[in-house]
């Protein structure tokens, strides 16, 4: 399951040590420095510190390429060093990466985060490094005290010879260490040899957020800098036409109102100040071709490509045969909204833009993306531009687009300044990019014994890939966007006959990934939609699931547990049911139990959820469950409150009043049961956001015999028929 075959190929030839100032071992490859980024006196011609770094005070420093957005990513890459290297975890440390060749994703081809594959793509790679340094630190050892280094071993930072009693601590060599010559091949620990990983350790993002001390891309703050904030197109694919600047002006710490590609900027001596400046403004836009785009038109036009063949993503059997011999046939049409991401920290970047290089300080999910784009906007070279990533406060695939830093750079650039970028929500909420729209229409056989025998699913929506332009529709005229069907053209329960089929379409709407993308819907539909075929077919929602998947191991495991751990068949308080779903993201699965009621004017409100999931290895189980618990609840706030709505144009909601998200005293009780497979190693940072919206909604059908086809859930759908 190797994912660092790429790095292992050419680990030999690229891997160099070299000696901190004062004593110390720095693991680097073999990629240019840039200013800034190495340690006194540590040697100019290669990155000192590719993953790993110890000091002569003993501490071990972590080096993350990936972004720390709440994920704990930080607490995960250390604890592969940690295990490797036999690290004492109080000593060791964690940095961010700058951006360079040797931290690219080597699935994606440049360094970001996303896909919840942080884990699963570095997990030889770091531990590589680790076992690497260890091998090291033991020579030094040996070579000190004149013994094979056969007899020497190491525990907690230090290496022991247990004949003569001698030991040494990791610091009290890393000096010596650097002098060695890097061992050709090192053998990596055994999951039955790991003491760290396995079992869950003490976060280490959590004292700098508890304290304070953390910095986030707001707390930034460089000498010479000043903040901007940008009017915005009130439409998309709106052009400024002109502005008036002169009431702007007259606001007390406004520098300078710049028109700029993504709208007019306002630059001032702080937010407040910029941002009143903006609301001064007085600018006139040509709205372009969506000044009159509303919801319904797009409803309207999605309904209408339902009702038409698509480009075909699965097909197998003989459908339309199938369907003529069916004794009962179910159809059934669903309706998922744009969605914002709702980060808790408002995008924001700082950029020092000057004649030779560019700074960065950006909460970014994509260093690799934005270091281009600052290199093309700039004409520098991109190992001219230095990124320094921050704590994200959120991020869930909005902060993998690098519109904001492509801001920042620009007006540094046209200020001469250190500019910082301030999005207000609403900013983001009403014009950033958003989870798509999507239509699907379905149609399922059952044969005279009430089993599935056919399976119809036509998808119409947006393609995330067309948008960001790795994928033309018109060019590739028979493909699909799988990460549109992702989820929908793979089901795995046994029904002889699909089809599977989508439209690609394209309005004009910023769209991009949101967590867990095509399976956020497609997990909804096809879900719900097997609860209908249970329905009609007279069964258990459960049984009919676990008959289906008996073919499919991982998400019968799932499923059986997660109902089995909730009490599936065991009686409930009155007014409560329980509905069920099981979903796949990637190599991982997960399936929930969902505990319901609704009040007298037909809110509904979850009460418990329960929750299973493989993930092949639980390194951490601890964030395994706090992930399921974070993709638990931004599902559940999507399913219960979230929509973006146009009309004439323009999003309708602005803040979190109007977009709402779960509060704290609508909390279900959440627990999740982690099931080992000793499969292949699993992300853990989506999988939970696919099955709580159909296990919340079969649990109101079961609960009330209404069935809800268009989310979010609304009290109308559950009073009315």
């Amino acid at each position: 399951m190797s994912q660092a075959s790429s790095f292992n190929k050419g680990r030999r030839e690229f891997l160099r040590v070299s000696a901190l100032a004062g004593g110390g071992l720095l693991l680097g490859f073999s990629i240019p420095v840039k200013r800034g980024f190495a340690a006194d006196g540590a040697t100019q011609s290669f990155a000192p510190n590719a993953f790993l770094r110890i000091t002569p005070d003993g501490t071990v420093t972590v080096i993350s390429n990936k972004s720390e957005m709440g994920q704990g990513i930080y607490t995960g890459l250390a604890m592969l060093i940690a295990e490797e290297l036999d690290v004492d975890w109080n000593s060791i440390r964690v940095e961010p990466a700058p951006a360079a060749e040797v931290y690219k994703h080597p699935q994606f081809g440049s360094q970001s985060t996303g896909g919840s594959t942080s884990i699963i793509s570095e997990y030889d790679r770091y531990r590589q490094a680790a076992a690497t340094a260890q091998a090291m630190l033991i020579a030094a050892a040996a070579q000190r005290w004149q013994a094979p280094a056969g007899e020497c071993h190491t525990k907690a930072s230090q290496v022991l010879h247990d004949a003569s009693g001698r030991r040494a601590t990791f610091g009290e060599l890393a000096s010596a260490a650097a002098s060695m010559a890097p061992p050709k091949d090192v053998a990596l620990k055994s999951p039955d040899q790991f003491r760290l990983l396995g079992r869950s350790q003490k976060r280490l993002d959590a004292p700098a957020k508890v304290t304070g001390e953390a910095k986030f891309g707001l707390d930034v703050s460089v000498p010479g800098m000043r903040t901007a904030v940008i009017a915005r197109p009130p439409t998309f694919g709106a052009r400024l036409k002109g502005f008036d600047d002169n009431e702007a002006k007259k606001i007390k710490g406004v520098y300078e109102v710049i028109a700029i590609r993504a709208g007019v900027a306002v630059v001032a001596d702080s937010f407040w100040a910029a941002k009143r400046g903006r609301d001064a403004l007085r600018i006139e836009w040509d709205e372009g071709p969506n000044a009159n785009l509303s919801t319904s038109m797009l409803h309207d036009k999605y309904t209408r490509l339902t009702e038409q063949p698509g480009r075909e993503a699965h097909r197998q059997g003989d459908v339309d045969t199938a369907f003529k011999a069916a004794a009962t046939v179910v159809e059934a049409v669903y309706e998922l909204p744009f969605l914002a991401h709702a980060c808790m920290e408002p995008l924001n970047c700082v950029a020092d833009v000057r004649s030779d290089r560019v700074r960065i300080w950006n909460s970014t999910q994509s260093q690799g993306q934005d270091q281009q784009v600052a290199a093309e906007l700039t004409g520098l070279p991109p190992e001219a531009v230095e990124i320094h990533t921050t704590f994200l406060g959120g991020g869930f695939g909005r902060r993998s687009s690098s519109d904001f830093a492509a801001e920042a750079v620009e007006l540094s650039k046209r200020t001469n300044q250190p500019i910082k970028v301030v999005w207000t929500r609403e900013d983001d909420t009403r014009g950033g990019y958003y989870r798509p729209l999507n239509l699907a229409r379905l149609r399922g056989g059952l044969d005279h014994d009430g089993q599935p025998i056919a399976w119809m699913h036509r998808l119409v929506g947006a393609s995330i890939l067309q948008a960001e332009g790795h994928w033309d529709p018109d060019r590739d005229i028979q493909a699909v966007d799988p990460t549109s069907v992702e989820g929908a053209g793979d089901i795995p329960y046994m029904i002889p006959n699909q089809a599977i089929d989508y439209h690609p379409v394209y309005d004009g709407i910023r769209i991009h990934w949101w967590r867990s993308v095509g399976n956020s819907v497609n997990g909804f539909v096809v879900e719900s939609f097997i609860d209908e075929l249970a329905a009609a077919a007279g069964e258990d929602p459960f049984e009919f699931r676990r008959k289906l998947l008996r073919n499919s191991p991982r998400e019968l495991g799932v499923l059986e547990l997660a109902a089995d751990k909730a009490g599936w068949g065991t009686p409930l308080p009155s007014g409560r049911a329980l509905g069920i779903a099981v979903h796949r993201f990637g190599d991982s699965y997960a399936a929930q139990v969902a505990e319901v009621s609704v009040s007298d004017d037909g809110t509904p409100r979850v009460h418990r959820v329960v929750c299973a999931v493989d993930c092949g290895m639980a390194l951490d189980p601890d964030n395994i469950r706090a992930q399921m618990e974070s993709g638990i609840v931004y599902g559940l706030s999507a399913a219960l409150f979230g929509e973006i709505t146009l009309k004439n144009g323009r999003v309708e909601q602005g803040n979190f009043h109007n977009y709402r998200v779960l509060r704290i005293n609508e909390m279900p009780e959440m627990e999740t049961h982690i099931l080992e497979s000793g499969e292949a190693l699993g992300g853990i940072g989506e999988v939970g956001t696919p099955p709580i919206a159909p296990a919340v909604t079969n649990a109101l059908y079961a609960l009330t015999g209404k069935r809800i086809r268009r989310l979010p859930i609304t009290a109308t759908q559950l009073t009315n028929v």
